[in-house]
């Protein structure tokens, strides 16, 4: 298997981490998710996570079956129990495992990927982008359709049993399925975005996808979502890719690769360092009307969060109990 860590990779998880910082700063702390430019960040943030977490994986999807579910287990679902009931302790945890976890549902969704497609390249190896198509095509139309069914008081026990195992979040899996796909055919893949007409078409049609919306309008808003997600993510992958000499030059990659192989501890600690006070001194912001300034102050707060947990974490990780546990890590 290949071990080599590839710089551009960690360098675009570092970036990635840092749009979900800062997406959490503008929901969590100021009250307005789209403020700053998040909007067109939320189009392709978590689809660059999915893909890159499939890219990944995809090497490893083959091992035996159940060994890698524990693996996956101890790393994604364990440490992520530990830091929701720090952050909620019962009984509020009870209520907080509905399909978005009190915020820590990526780790839950992941780990449902890694299952899924390792059942997928055993049992249906030829079908795998069918599979994928279903799986995020359901979960968005039953994100769509839960809202009703919970006024209507239908369906009760479906929707706990969904909320619990976050279904409306499966439409996410279409990306991850996708990263899985460009690692087997990654020369293609290279091949196709080197050519300056495919990068430039590529980016038009990413910022063409981002002007649009159709909020009453399911189906066209689901093809907006994946058309957005795989063109954001053809766009970021591939300025990652041919700009990580500048980046090095610029010191800028090493920075980012250090936060992308702390992704996970970064996503689990810095809950606790979201300044959520901002929120009464939201308003003198947003009166200024001026996404530019939303994005430097956000930014800013982001960035500090950051700092913290990564601080916290190069604390915890001193222990090597702590950093089993809590960041499925093994040390040496």
């Amino acid at each position: 298997m290949e071990t080599k860590r590839i710089s551009y990779i960690d360098a675009m998880r570092g970036f990635t981490m840092i749009l979900v910082v800062y997406s959490h700063v503008c929901h969590f702390c100021l009250g307005d998710s789209t403020m700053g430019f998040n909007a067109v960040f939320f189009l392709f943030r978590l689809p660059c996570f999915f893909f890159i977490s499939g890219w990944l994986f995809e090497p490893v999807s083959r091992r035996p079956f159940l060994p890698n579910v524990r693996h996956k287990f101890m790393v994604q679902i364990v440490p992520t129990f530990i830091f929701l009931l720090l952050l909620a302790p019962p009984p509020e945890f009870f209520h907080q495992l509905g399909a978005l976890k009190g915020g820590y549902w990526f780790t839950f969704v992941l780990f449902e990927f890694f299952v899924i497609n390792m059942l997928a390249v055993r049992c249906l190896p030829r079908y795998g982008w069918l599979l994928a198509l279903v799986v995020s095509v359901g979960g968005f139309w039953f994100g769509g359709c839960q809202h009703a069914w919970r006024l209507s008081g239908e369906h009760g026990l479906l929707l706990d049993v969904a909320g619990l195992l976050s279904v409306s979040l499966w439409r996410y899996y279409l990306f991850f399925y996708v990263g899985t796909f460009v690692r087997r055919h990654f020369e293609t893949f290279v091949r196709l975005t080197s050519r300056p007409e495919v990068v430039a078409g590529v980016t038009l049609g990413f910022f063409a996808v981002a002007l649009t919306a159709h909020p009453d309008r399911p189906w066209l808003e689901y093809l907006r979502f994946t058309g957005g997600g795989l063109l954001g993510v053809a766009m970021v992958f591939t300025v990652f890719r041919l700009s990580s000499g500048w980046m090095e030059r610029w010191h800028v990659s090493r920075p980012l690769q250090y936060v992308g192989r702390r992704t996970l501890d970064v996503y689990l600690l810095h809950y606790f360092f979201l300044p959520r006070w901002l929120m009464d001194d939201a308003g003198r912001l947003l009166a200024y009307n001026s996404q530019l300034l939303e994005f430097g102050v956000v930014m800013t707060v982001a960035l500090v969060v950051l700092l913290l947990s990564l601080a916290a974490s190069y604390v915890l990780r001193l222990s090597p109990f702590l950093a089993r546990y809590l960041f499925g890590v093994k040390q040496a």
